[in-house]
């Protein structure tokens, strides 16, 4: 669309109210001014937390404790030196079995002893077995008392083909004990009779007791047994041959 300039538009209005004319001068605009803002650029804040240095972690190794080594010290068995010609046997009492001849000057090493006598177990250094002897036949050099108890095993010391006794009765008289069994047949060469073990009660003592016989036709033992113990008395019979034990057999023991 086309403008009409401002004077032409007085000068019609003019005419049309019939008012004198009047030029008038449009007194011109000044310049339209451009206004420029002053923009300042206000960055915007950025926050930048404050860094925390993590001190680097020094790491302490464990220490291992290396345990001081003690030497064990080593045990030194008492020695046993014999003083006179003697038996070494298989159990811990003259009643057992013969195992071997002892002879003054022979050495051994006691390993053991036996609770209810004083006897050592000992290897002799002329032996390649262990057997027992009594202490008034070897000097000894050591501590005795230190040792274990050892239980003689007579099932180990030799295999005998022969059966234990049978038919074993045991009948009290008062104080005393006699017990009675059937003959094992033997060979002359093989006998070597019978063995009895038992605890019996005499004084107010419980009190382990053995004896032997050297030929298989003995057949009967009497033994003293009181009452007054707290556990009953009781035991058991082999037979003997010079292989060494039958198992053993039980002797029915009577109450006092």
């Amino acid at each position: 669309m086309r403008r009409i300039p401002v004077t032409l538009v007085f000068v019609l209005s003019a005419l049309a109210c019939n008012l004198p004319l009047q030029v008038i001068t449009p007194t011109p605009f000044p310049p339209t001014q451009t206004q420029t803002a002053a923009f300042t650029f206000t960055p915007e804040a950025t926050f930048t937390p404050a860094v925390t240095q993590t001190p680097a972690i020094t790491l302490t190794p464990t220490i291992t404790f290396t345990p001081t080594i003690s030497a064990t010290p080593t045990f030194a068995f008492p020695r046993v030196t014999v003083n006179k010609q003697a038996h070494c046997r298989y159990g811990p009492s003259v009643a057992f079995l013969h195992a071997a001849d002892l002879y003054p000057g022979d050495t051994g090493i006691a390993d053991g002893r036996y609770e209810y006598s004083n006897w050592l177990h000992v290897k002799f250094d002329k032996l390649n077995y262990y057997c027992w002897v009594a202490p008034s036949v070897v000097d000894v050099v050591g501590d005795v008392s230190i040792l274990r108890y050892n239980e003689p095993d007579l099932q180990s010391v030799g295999y005998s083909n022969y059966p234990p006794p049978q038919n074993i009765k045991a009948i009290r008289n008062g104080d005393e004990v006699t017990i009675s069994w059937d003959q094992v047949n033997m060979t002359a060469d093989h006998d070597r009779g019978y063995l009895i073990i038992a605890f019996v009660c005499q004084g107010g003592y419980y009190l382990w007791w053995t004896d032997s016989y050297e030929d298989q036709y003995t057949t009967s033992y009497t033994v003293r047994d009181e009452a007054g113990c707290p556990v009953p008395s009781e035991g058991v019979l082999y037979t003997v041959e010079k292989h060494g034990f039958s198992k053993p057999a039980q002797i029915p023991w009577p109450a006092p």
